[in-house]
């Protein structure tokens, strides 16, 4: 047994336990270990799901989706849209809560992602997916909706609400990504640079991208969680196939902008901001002589404001990219002003 009289050294070897401790605390998981194919077997998501079969662009394809049905005569009916770097898993809370007031809750994996099909020569564009989901929802027997929609999911719900404003009761859009037109400020990329990009990913670049410009440096195991499927992704003997896909829906994102067609909303839009977001596509290759920051949540509601003054803005200080996420209560009480 030693005694350790040197206070000095003592502190140290404090300091260098508890970095220990909170390292492994971040990293619970083998990030290394995990993988899934492209149809995420094994990942359990937290309601049953279900699949709707359907013909597109003249493929037999399946549409994954939750339905938390309603035992209310008056039943309102929501329809949550997720990101590009998430499933429809991640709503899980938000659809809960939704569905104990009286909502009924429908939650689709849009293809290309999730638990739904992934082909690699399809026409992705805002357009097809709203189609998509407009057509499930057309076989719920669904006649009207509240439509929201996250990060990616906010440009769907956009391109949704603009094609089907009869089906359409209101638009929330979180934190949506393309409030900016990209290729204003960025040079456009084709899909081969998006899918050289995406087959260099390692599992440590999902966190460390996640980490620095969704949370703001901060992490813990829930963050960590989401990002569990595309580590699995990265690991998996699909990545090929996964990464093609990823890079066609990065191609949507550029070429597909609403932001430009705002002003001819026909019904009720509220965005939802979380004001320390930075996320900004594109950043890493910009015009020559462009000094527009991209991804200034905290600047962006202005900036809608004054393309559609009628659209509702909601911001939510220190808070970043996931607001259902990071502090679902605040979130939740601007969701359901929005309803």
């Amino acid at each position: 047994m030693y005694v350790i009289k040197n206070n000095k050294i003592y502190i140290i070897l404090i300091s260098i336990f508890y970095f220990c401790i909170t390292l492994s605390s971040l990293h619970s998981v083998d990030i290394n270990n995990i993988s899934y194919d492209k149809n995420l077997t094994g990942y359990k998501y937290p309601f049953k799901v279900k699949n709707y079969k359907f013909q597109s662009q003249g493929k037999n394809l399946e549409m994954a989706y939750m339905h938390l049905m309603s035992n209310h005569s008056s039943k309102k009916v929501v329809t949550l849209l997720h990101g590009k770097n998430f499933n429809g898993a991640y709503w899980e809370e938000t659809a809960k809560t939704l569905h104990d007031k009286g909502y009924e809750v429908i939650i689709p994996d849009q293809i290309g992602f999730g638990k739904s099909s992934k082909p690699t020569d399809y026409q992705y564009s805002f357009e097809a997916l709203a189609n998509n989901t407009k057509n499930l929802l057309v076989s719920l027997n669904i006649k009207s909706t509240y439509v929201v929609g996250h990060s990616m999911g906010g440009m769907l719900a956009s391109r949704f609400g603009l094609l089907y404003p009869d089906l359409t009761e209101k638009v929330t859009l979180v934190n949506p990504i393309g409030l900016e037109n990209y290729l204003k400020y960025v040079e456009y990329k084709d899909i081969n640079f998006f899918y050289k990009n995406e087959l260099k990913l390692k599992p440590e670049n999902i966190i460390n991208y996640q980490r620095k410009y969704y949370y703001d440096g901060e992490w813990n195991k829930r963050y960590e969680a989401l990002t569990l499927p595309l580590v699995g992704w990265i690991n998996s003997q699909d990545h090929q196939i996964l990464a093609k896909v990823s890079a066609l829906a990065y191609n949507m994102i550029f070429t597909g902008p609403v932001i430009e067609e705002f002003k001819n909303f026909l019904v009720p839009v509220s965005i939802i901001i979380g004001t320390r977001d930075r996320t900004g596509p594109g950043r890493g290759w910009k015009r020559k002589n462009v000094d527009y920051e991209l991804g200034r949540y905290d600047r962006l509601g202005k900036q809608v404001k004054k393309r559609n003054p009628r659209i509702n803005i909601i911001n939510l200080d220190n808070i970043g990219h996931l607001p259902h996420i990071e502090d679902f209560k605040t979130f939740f009480n601007a969701l359901e002003n929005t309803l």
